[in-house]
């Protein structure tokens, strides 16, 4: 009797699971209409979605026509190396990726946590593979207070979760509250963020000498992002990766 107690437990879940979907069928990540077929998209809506591959630079993650040897960085971190030293993203930030990104950052939608953490360890194994603490990209305290949530922390907390890596969620806090980014040009927007980061105090020790993981929710100019990785290797971090969800592929598409 104890042998057939796991196999029906999972058959009631699977039975209730279907009646749930059944009642309450799952909105689609894309369209947000619900009915659109099993799991959070439709087989179109994932056709159209435009996941990032190889061939892609090595430095930052943008997808490249082809590749020009066992390391290939693309003419822009040739020009000025980013401060991080890989990045990666799943998806590129275009008129199909931005309904997910959207709820995601604006609305606090979490049920496609679980498919967003699996679509970034897909292009992100390697570097979730060496890396020894998952930190997000902080909101200023007050904007956390208003907002009720921070997407990036959940998106590293989705992360570890599915990597069994740790996750250190407040080990970088924004000590001033800057303007949005949104509308601003690539160099408006790495003055914004210039200093407005450091590394906690009493988290340390936890950076010092590590291999960190820094996600977030989108890569645009890579602003916020170069700003994280300063204050975490000031602390002492041996090696900052970048990890997120979508990136901007053409400057056109900077409009979160």
């Amino acid at each position: 009797m104890t042998g057939d107690m796991p196999s029906g437990g999972a058959g009631a879940k699977a039975f209730f699971r279907g009646v749930s979907d059944f009642i309450w069928p799952p909105r689609s990540l894309v369209s947000g209409e619900r009915g659109t077929g099993r799991g959070p998209l439709s087989p179109a809506e994932f056709a159209q979605l435009r996941f990032i591959s190889d061939p892609l630079c090595d430095r930052c993650g943008i997808p490249l026509d082809y590749r020009t040897g066992d390391e290939t960085w693309c003419v822009a971190c040739l020009a000025r190396p980013p401060r991080w030293d890989r990045a990666r993203a799943a998806l590129v930030y275009d008129d199909v990726s931005r309904r997910p990104v959207l709820d995601l950052k604006r609305s606090g939608r979490r049920d496609g946590l679980a498919t967003f953490a699996g679509w970034m360890g897909q292009v992100g194994g390697p570097l979730i593979d060496t890396a020894e603490l998952i930190v997000p990209v902080p909101l200023h305290y007050t904007r956390l207070v208003m907002r009720g949530f921070n997407q990036s922390g959940w998106l590293a907390q989705a992360v570890a979760k599915a990597s069994g890596k740790p996750v250190l969620v407040d080990a970088l806090v924004r000590t001033r509250r800057t303007p949005s980014q949104a509308g601003l040009a690539r160099r408006a927007r790495r003055r914004n963020v210039t200093g407005a980061f450091k590394v906690r105090k009493g988290r340390e020790g936890r950076i010092a000498g590590a291999h960190v993981l820094l996600v977030d929710d989108v890569l645009t100019t890579g602003a916020t992002l170069s700003a994280c990785t300063r204050a975490l290797k000031r602390a002492g971090a041996r090696q900052v990766d970048v990890l997120v969800l979508a990136r901007v592929v053409r400057e056109t598409d900077i409009t979160i």
